[in-house]
């Protein structure tokens, strides 16, 4: 793995965010609203080159004492992975788990809402997110793991859409703080 200073992946993150997942157009976001930005994270967070420098920028923003990572799928399949595995090649926390939210229960088996090794009950999880405009979808996997007995209380996404406050808004209501590495400008 390459080591990289902080600003040096913070400029590389932002060429490639730029480059494969912003467009300028007109757009519906997931949220209903419309835009004229729109960004889509997969491009980068698919790529090698992209999640290595997310996942290091992201595992900067999780606290010592986390004992998982998660995120509701499919935007933070990729994260939830990426900062696990780079966790363990740092040693600094080679025992973060990765854990995958489902939009609704398996449907069959164990009827799972979340996969992966869960920690004991009572750890404390910290959700990924890909984009946040509402940080709505965020949020359902906060409730979601603390329903399973889980302390959720940060959100880290790449991109904050900047649309209001209505993220933070939506973050302070649920008791949950909201960490960005981009503000939407920082892309246009």
């Amino acid at each position: 793995m390459r080591q990289v200073t902080h600003d040096i992946m913070r400029q590389e993150l932002l060429i490639l965010l730029k480059k494969y997942a912003y467009k300028k157009g007109s757009f519906t976001l997931s949220s209903g609203k419309h835009s004229e930005h729109y960004v889509n994270c997969k491009p980068v967070t698919l790529n090698g080159e992209g999640i290595n420098v997310v996942s290091n920028m992201l595992l900067e923003c999780i606290e010592p004492d986390v004992k998982a990572v998660a995120g509701l799928t499919m935007g933070a399949d990729p994260l939830v992975t990426g900062v696990a595995m780079t966790a363990y090649l740092s040693v600094s926390s080679p025992d973060l788990e990765a854990l995958i939210v489902r939009k609704k229960p398996k449907g069959y088996g164990t009827n799972k809402w979340v996969e992966g090794n869960l920690p004991p009950k009572g750890s404390k999880i910290t959700v990924l997110e890909d984009v946040v405009t509402t940080a709505n979808s965020s949020i359902q996997a906060v409730v979601r793991l603390r329903e399973l007995g889980y302390v959720v209380d940060r959100i880290i996404t790449i991109v904050d859409r900047q649309d209001g406050r209505e993220a933070y808004n939506n973050c302070e209501s649920a008791n949950v703080d909201l960490i960005s590495l981009y503000q939407l400008n920082e892309l246009f």
